[in-house]
């Protein structure tokens, strides 16, 4: 238990489907350019594990040994600290105690070579990355670690990186402009200068602060660098569909696909892309006064099938994703599909974990689909409260109490005779 690696780290089962991590590893190991690639089998190793399959994980650690050894012509062994600490713990859960010992040793060794102290730059690192990569649940921590890590080596190029990447996750949480990220971004952006996604994320942070011409910079450099390269055109995807360029944006996605046909998060992305169509398309057809109106009709019901379809495939490869099955309900609203929308609100409800940010996303939701699909005031009401009770700051939490302000009325007329429920309303009215 004193071993800092993988299965120490709290790394809990419940917050990823291991079978929807290791897919999606798999298919990032081939697009990992960095010299710490070992750490994506190390990660793996810990997926098999929880899988059931050690065999497959010490094949993993096997990996992760070879490149530390390839990428590591210094021979600075405090690189394989977490690789050992994550053979030991695999041949512990196979019985094989003779073999743990071993590697329990080597740790042991490296330690007493170096006269350091457990807390070294390689294993801040290596836990920050991982946790990162595990899930948003973990990000705070991440950032912790890589905070440390840049205190004992600041000008490491792979963990300015991670860093400025983990704080630019962080700040599109609260989807308010923050520009904390931007500096960090800059420095990651010289620091490596080959590395074309965090180029991309550092014209994504420009977009978020309305700086979108100087954005369009590094997204033309990042696409120069490697114009096929799915992990990036995720990125010039989303900038470009943020600024409007949809067609832009699916041109991207679908090149994407092609290249990693099951990856959730392009799916995704291009249902969002059919959905800001369809909005754009439902905005003209209201203020039209044409005859073309069954032409309009057949291309915006299109766009929605188009949309559900994506969402669709986004929650076959990523199961647990919140905000895809919040955008998935609310296109079922749209298509009049109001069981299947009830019973998506109803199965992301059921997670456990739920971060307040993605609470606030779907309470949000559910309550506009019950007061505007079902006609339930008394429900929506519920749902709009829970907002509140929210403290994060979020725009889903200011349109709630708007919302609230709306129903008030609505609410004082359903339930004028109710005592219990008038008394509800006296609170409600003191909360906003």
């Amino acid at each position: 238990m004193q071993l800092k690696c993988h299965f120490t780290w709290k790394l809990l089962v419940q917050d990823r489907d291991p079978d929807e991590l290791e897919d999606r590893f798999y298919k990032q190991l081939p697009f990992f350019v960095t010299k710490n690639k070992y750490m994506v089998h190390n990660l793996l190793a810990y997926v098999m594990h929880l899988r059931g399959d050690h065999r497959k994980a010490i094949d993993h650690l096997k990996k992760a040994e070879e490149m530390i050894e390839e990428n590591n012509p210094d021979g600075t062994d405090q690189k394989y600290l977490v690789t050992y600490g994550n053979y030991a713990w695999v041949f512990y859960y196979l019985n094989q105690y003779e073999d743990s010992q071993k590697y329990i040793d080597k740790v042991e060794q490296i330690y007493k070579d170096h006269k350091v102290k457990p807390e070294m730059a390689e294993i801040y690192g290596e836990k920050g990355w991982s946790l990162s990569q595990v899930s948003g649940h973990y990000y705070e921590e991440a950032k912790q670690c890589l905070e440390k890590v840049l205190e004992l080596e600041p000008e490491d190029p792979v963990w300015i990186t991670g860093y400025a990447t983990v704080v630019y996750r962080l700040e599109g949480f609260s989807r308010k402009p923050c520009p904390v990220s931007l500096d960090l971004l800059k420095r990651a952006v010289q620091k490596n200068p080959n590395d074309a996604i965090v180029k991309a994320l550092l014209a994504l942070k420009f977009q978020d602060l309305k700086r979108t011409k100087e954005g369009v910079k590094y997204i033309e450099e990042a696409m120069e660098q490697a114009p096929n390269l799915p992990y990036l055109l995720r990125y010039v995807a989303k900038f470009y569909r943020r600024a409007g360029m949809v067609d832009n944006a699916l041109h991207a996605l679908k090149t994407a696909v092609d290249l990693m046909p099951n990856s959730g998060f392009h799916h995704h992305q291009i249902g969002l892309c059919y959905r800001q169509k369809y909005f754009i398309s439902k905005k003209k057809f209201g203020n039209k006064k044409t005859h073309s109106r069954e032409r309009d009709l057949e291309e915006m019901n299109d766009l929605i099938q188009n949309a559900i379809f994506h969402f669709e495939k986004t929650l076959e490869f990523k199961k647990t994703f919140v905000y895809a099955h919040v955008d998935l309900a609310n296109m079922y609203s749209e298509a009049k599909q109001y069981q299947k929308a009830e019973d998506t609100f109803k199965t992301v409800l059921e997670f456990s974990n739920l971060r307040d940010e993605e609470k606030l996303e779907v309470y949000y939701s559910y309550g506009r689909f019950k007061e505007f699909c079902r006609r339930s005031v008394p429900e929506a009401l519920d749902y709009y409260k829970k907002c509140l009770q929210i403290t994060v700051s979020k725009k889903e939490r200011e349109l709630a109490e708007k919302s609230l302000k709306r129903c008030y009325q609505k609410a004082l007329i359903y339930g004028a005779n109710n005592e219990e429920y008038v008394r509800e309303l006296c609170e409600l009215k003191l909360m906003i």
